[in-house]
């Protein structure tokens, strides 16, 4: 035992966060059982002191009934002293005698004091047996500091609790921000440092473009371009976390449509990506790098669930003025139900390799930052899956857009 109570003390707190955590609330439980328990034990000899009470009591006008010596003395020091248990004393043919410490308003009438008189009595039959006596019966109930007693640790224990969960969810999201603090900071010098060598393959980039190496290497130095590109872009994405995004009206078949030209020679070529816009200009409210991303990681899920070989379909349509919807469906393995929502769980993922953390994302850019909706349409097994994307099709939809920074959430 005094080892174990070493170990405890000399534990680490971070490397044994779930242990401690166990420990305060076994300590928790046993206080508040005990703390009942021990109620309870006053409460029982309360009711019997309360029983004795009443018994004297009955004694009292017993003898008073029958005896005329000593009266004043057994009214007021008996009788008159009971001020706090209710007492309904009644004769053979439940007609009332006496009583006290019965509740009456000063406008009762005597017909709703006859009432209140025969609710109470009833109360009392249902709680203890009535003390006979000579010529009468004596009804009584708990006086009303018992009854408050005996509910006061579970009160207590509950205000207790609300307190305890009100302080652990304060204190969580305190820490919560300061991890998020120093993310942004991280993503934010990350970017920075990237800047620098982007920049220098951006001046060799150019340097092989006017080289006499240009035209022999076209396509790949072309390629390149477009890959430093997306690192610069990718070091913008970074660098924008915790700040306000730029949310302006942008023309979604043109941004889909570079997107998959980006993709297409950088995933297996057995895969077919078509996009089936019905109209051409058709603008949604979005940050544009940020929807370029959610494109990215939802096709790029969708190769992996294809194994690199089937089709992908972008179907963007106006719903109306206020909505555009992105349809983005494969020819997948497909998934239950069950998985619509957990999808878009951090950390879920199906394949050995990788962080589950695509489509977390995706859902938080699109409905964090752009107001809009982003959820499994339908799927099958054997056949595929579509998701759908809602965007704001107007200024007016998003004019009450508030940031909600993707790193201020937990992952």
């Amino acid at each position: 035992m005094k080892n174990r109570l070493q170990d405890i003390a000399t534990m680490n707190l971070y490397q044994n966060q779930s242990r401690i955590k166990w420990l305060v609330v076994i300590c928790a439980v046993i206080i508040s059982f005990g703390s009942i328990f021990y109620t309870n034990q006053l409460v029982e000899e309360l009711k019997e002191r309360e029983k004795r009470q009443i018994e004297l009591l009955a004694k009292a006008w017993e003898y008073a009934a029958m005896y005329t010596d000593n009266l004043t003395f057994i009214n007021q020091e008996i009788i008159q002293q009971n001020t706090s248990i209710p007492v309904i004393v009644v004769d053979a043919n439940q007609n009332f005698i006496d009583y006290r410490n019965i509740n009456f308003k000063s406008k009762n009438s005597e017909e709703e004091k006859t009432k209140i008189l025969q609710k109470e009595l009833a109360k009392m039959k249902a709680a203890y047996e009535p003390i006979p006596t000579e010529e009468a019966l004596v009804y009584y109930r708990n006086s009303e500091l018992l009854t408050s007693l005996r509910f006061y640790p579970y009160v207590q224990l509950s205000v207790i609790l609300f307190f305890g969960i009100l302080a652990y969810a304060v204190f969580n999201q305190s820490k919560v921000a300061e991890q998020n603090r120093v993310w942004a900071g991280l993503t934010k010098e990350t970017a920075h440092q990237l800047g620098t060598p982007i920049a220098s393959l951006m001046a060799w980039i150019d340097y092989l473009k006017n080289s006499p190496v240009w035209e022999e290497n076209k396509e790949v130095i072309q390629e390149m371009d477009k890959d430093v590109v997306k690192l610069r872009m990718v070091t913008e994405r970074f660098s924008s976390i915790g700040s306000k995004p730029s949310i302006q009206p942008e023309n979604v078949f043109s941004v889909v449509d570079d997107t998959i030209n980006y993709l297409r020679p950088r995933i297996s070529s057995k895969v077919e990506m078509k996009i089936n816009g019905y109209a051409n200009h058709i603008e949604a409210m979005m940050n544009r790098p940020l929807f370029e991303w959610v494109i990215e990681n939802i096709c790029k899920n969708a190769v992996d669930a294809m194994k690199g070989q089937g089709t992908i379909s972008i179907d963007i349509i106006k719903e109306s003025e206020k909505y555009v919807f992105v349809d983005i469906t494969d020819t997948g393995k497909g998934m239950d139900k069950g998985l619509y929502k957990k999808v878009f769980t951090p950390g879920f993922t199906t394949r050995q390799r990788g962080w589950g953390l695509g489509l977390t994302l995706a859902k938080r850019i699109i409905e964090g930052y752009h107001k809009g909706k982003i959820y499994v349409k339908q799927s099958e097994l054997g056949k595929g899956t579509t998701f759908r994307i809602i965007l704001q099709g107007s200024l007016d939809g998003i004019s009450k857009f508030q940031r909600e920074d993707f790193v201020g959430q937990r992952i």
